[in-house]
């Protein structure tokens, strides 16, 4: 349990980056066409990230990916990477960087849903109760106002279906989260930036000053390439439905950044949903998970230290250090404690 609870920090962080990123992406709206924007900000982690990772690593490595595993980090690159920001970014020009924030709470709640109903991942009461309260409060941020005599919902339902593709994006990712997080951020950072910025350049935009540029893949970097870094090694011990849980907090700090940098108002709705937001992802912080459970014969490579879960012997000369990373083989092993849906525990119940 302990890699688990240590887990929660990298989660929290990788939120405060996104949760940073939202109102100042709101703020470069209106400064860029969608596509272009959504290009430059990948761009921009993807480059950062392939530099930290040379710099790091004083070469370049392989990415550790097996051969099966592309498929799924190519897929995780369409959803989250090319769909998800030119998605956000449409509904940022039909919403309140705050409302927007708080409406990002959603894709917590699409991931754990995937991650039950397709991937099979356990829920306790405690979290689907949670869950439920961040879906009524996204509802009250997205209904509209008694006086508005046009509701746009553009806004809402854009931000809502690139919570989806993040989500998607999110269970894609957990299936290859024990190889090198910098790669997989890179991968997605580079990719969609080129292919966003490609085709806006392809359909007309231009590029403006840059400043502009430069302010555009500096968030980029931090609020989409370095909490995604920080999103995967959590993936790695707490699992998909528990890491988007810790992840929910992102919209709170962005709501409270937009507050504070944008003033923005607060009317009462605003205040309705971020207390049932609030408790909801409460309960997913207080909970905890332990039984009996057996762990089946498994073959992998991932960065672990000599833990209970690691019991082995090297067939190569080994200088001690931990964490390291090569393929090792677990035994049966059968036991009880506190534990998420990691990499190693990811049994029927």
């Amino acid at each position: 349990m302990s890699n688990a609870r240590s887990a929660i920090w990298p989660a929290l962080a990788a939120a405060a980056l996104f949760g940073a990123s939202t109102p100042l992406v709101k703020l470069l709206v209106g400064e860029l066409p969608t596509l272009l924007l959504a290009g430059l900000l990948y761009l921009g982690s993807g480059l950062g990230l392939a530099a930290i990772r040379l710099l790091r690593d004083r070469r370049w490595r392989p990415s550790g990916l097996a051969p099966g595993e592309w498929r799924w980090l190519a897929a995780a690159i369409v959803f989250g990477g090319l769909l998800a920001p030119a998605l956000l970014v449409i509904g940022l020009t039909h919403a309140d960087a705050g409302a927007a924030s708080l409406m990002l709470n959603l894709e917590a709640v699409f991931t754990a849903v995937l991650a039950w109903v397709v991937f099979k991942e356990n829920a306790d009461r405690r979290i689907v109760l949670g869950m439920l309260l961040i879906v009524a409060g996204g509802a009250v941020l997205a209904w509209p106002s008694a006086n508005s005599e046009s509701p746009d919902w553009i806004g809402p339902l854009a931000i809502a279906a690139a919570c989806l593709c993040w989500a998607v994006d999110n269970n894609l990712t957990r299936r290859v989260s024990g190889s090198d997080a910098l790669f997989i951020a890179g991968a997605k950072g580079w990719t969609a930036g080129v292919v966003n910025t490609g085709l806006a350049l392809l359909s007309g935009a231009s590029l403006p000053a840059w400043p502009t540029v430069g302010a555009a893949m500096a968030v980029g970097l931090l609020g989409y390439g370095l909490s995604l870094v920080l999103f995967v090694r959590a993936l790695r011990n707490l699992g998909t439905a528990r890491t988007g849980a810790y992840f929910s907090t992102a919209p709170f700090i962005g709501a409270a950044i937009a507050i504070l940098l944008l003033g923005e108002p607060t009317p009462a709705p605003f205040w309705v949903a971020a207390s049932l937001m609030g408790i909801g992802v409460w309960l997913h912080l207080t909970e905890r998970h332990e039984h009996e459970h057996t762990h089946e014969p498994l073959e992998h490579t991932h960065p672990h230290v000599h833990d209970v879960h690691h019991q082995h012997k090297h067939d190569f000369d080994w200088d001690g250090t931990e964490p390291h990373s090569h393929l090792h083989r677990h035994a049966v092993l059968t036991h009880k404690h506190p534990h998420f849906p990691d990499i190693h525990h990811r049994h029927g119940h």
